[in-house]
């Protein structure tokens, strides 16, 4: 296959879906490869496993987290 059907491959799931095993066998393997999180680490990563501080003076970290804080 050529460049432009191996980027499409990586990027769009219902071309690779209708791709044989035997094409998809002879693919290269995404350039930025397998991307596998635990839960904890998506947590670090959005900035939800540490203590919010707010400003606002009526703002509490559960309002915070219920996204209605702040009038």
């Amino acid at each position: 296959m050529n460049r432009e059907d191996i980027v499409r491959m990586w990027k769009d799931p219902a071309y690779r879906a209708r791709l044989s095993a035997e094409d998809l066998a002879g693919m290269p393997a995404h350039p930025a490869g397998l991307v596998d999180l635990t839960d904890e680490e998506l947590k670090a990563a959005s900035g939800l496993a540490s203590v919010i501080v707010t400003t606002f003076r009526t703002c509490t970290e559960v309002t915070f987290h219920r996204f209605h804080c702040c009038p």
